[in-house]
């Protein structure tokens, strides 16, 4: 399934979104980079089966946190389920993207002229080459569960260095999730 741009929504809509403020558990605490310890940004907000996934990377100074590694600690997805409820925002760090866009679910075999901001499933389209994570509670390969264009403008837009592709995967036996980017 493609992610098209569906135009503007709330800042905690329960739906598929780039921006706005995560919904999470109740004992949900901001991440933070793990290079400059800033509060990372929340970059996009994804239903699906197995729960939400939340994704965010460092963005307090761009190109000096090793954000685009799956390991690294300057970047975080988070797979959650149950009640969720918006979470509170740090006041330090570039936490927010310029604005919220919501995203409609398009079958990747039907044509669009609206502009896609990325997919559900199906494989990892690389740029560089697999760098597919493995789970860090089991050690198993993660699975591909989407992938992420830079944005619609500059106000919605992630960094992904100009061009580049950010790539979520998850484990949904460990309740695990991970998040990279190439260009």
């Amino acid at each position: 399934m493609l992610l098209i741009h569906a135009g503007k929504t709330t800042a905690d809509a329960p739906t598929p979104r780039t921006g706005g403020v995560p919904l999470v558990p109740g004992e949900f605490v901001w991440p933070r980079c793990r290079t400059c310890g800033g509060a990372m940004q929340f970059l996009a907000h994804l239903p699906l089966d197995a729960g939400v996934v939340a994704v965010f990377f460092c963005q307090n100074d761009p190109g000096m946190c090793d954000d685009w590694d799956a390991t690294a600690g300057a970047n975080r997805a988070y797979l959650f389920s149950g009640e969720l409820a918006p979470a509170t925002v740090p006041a330090d760090g570039e936490t927010l993207l310029g604005a919220v866009t919501a995203l409609r679910l398009h079958p990747a075999d039907e044509p669009t002229q609206e502009p896609v901001l990325g997919r559900l499933g199906g494989e990892p389209d690389w740029i560089q080459g697999d760098e597919t994570p493995d789970c860090p509670s089991c050690a198993t390969r993660m699975t591909f569960t989407a992938e992420l264009e830079e944005g619609y403008d500059f106000a919605t837009s992630a960094n992904f260095g100009g061009g580049g592709r950010g790539y979520l995967f998850s484990c949904r036996p460990c309740g695990e999730a991970a998040f990279l980017w190439q260009r």
